[in-house]
This record gives structure tokens, C-alpha cells and sequence, in this order.
């Protein structure tokens, strides 16, 4: 076991539950095959909307809204709308996250 005052520092440097569960959500949301795909069609593609995704990644518009809305949701996409349509890219929270997690596939 550790001794008292090594102990007391690791619970005082330990990482705010907030901050962890926002970090993992963003991993969560990563470790879907196909929001993993969607996310490096944003990264090579820039701004794209649903029905290119949908292309790109040759799935139905419905399966990749829903994946892209839980992108969203965990802050690793944004949206905005033009006209009828929405167009989605990788905010700098998404690009991070993506990268390392393509990092380490490269490693490997």
C-alpha cells in the first residue's frame, strides 16, 4: 500500500469526475465503427451533410444522422444549417480525440 502522504497526492492530482466523464463520453462516441468512419470522412472532407457521409461511408441517411447526432452530442461534430440542408464538420475537440486514437492505431 501506498504511504499516506503519496496517497494524498494522488487523490488531490487525481482527474475532476466532470472532466472524466466528458473525455470518455467523446471516447465512447469514438468507439462506434461507424461514427469512427464518419468522423475521418469529417476529418479528410471538411463540412459535409448527411447524404454525402451517407455516401462516403455507404450507409442509409437514417443510420448515419443517428451517429452523427451522438457525435454531436458528445461535442466532436458541429452543425449549422444552409438552407434545407445541415452540414456537419469535427470541432477541435473531435480532431484532438481523432488523432490520438489514430496515432495509436499507427503504432500498433
Amino acid at each position: 500500500c501506498l504511504d499516506l502522504p503519496r496517497a494524498e497526492e494522488l487523490r488531490k492530482a487525481r482527474l475532476d469526475r466532470h472532466v472524466a466523464d466528458d473525455l470518455s463520453a467523446g471516447a465512447k462516441a469514438l468507439g462506434d465503427p461507424t461514427r469512427l468512419t464518419l468522423a475521418v470522412a469529417l476529418r479528410d472532407g471538411g463540412e459535409l451533410c448527411v447524404c454525402d457521409l451517407s455516401w462516403v461511408v455507404e450507409r442509409a441517411e437514417n443510420l448515419v444522422s443517428h451517429h452523427v447526432r451522438a457525435l454531436r452530442t458528445a461535442g466532436l461534430v458541429r452543425s449549422r444549417r444552409e438552407g434545407k440542408m445541415v452540414m456537419y464538420e469535427l470541432t477541435d475537440r473531435g480532431h484532438a480525440l481523432l488523432e490520438v486514437l489514430l496515432a495509436s492505431s499507427v503504432r500498433a
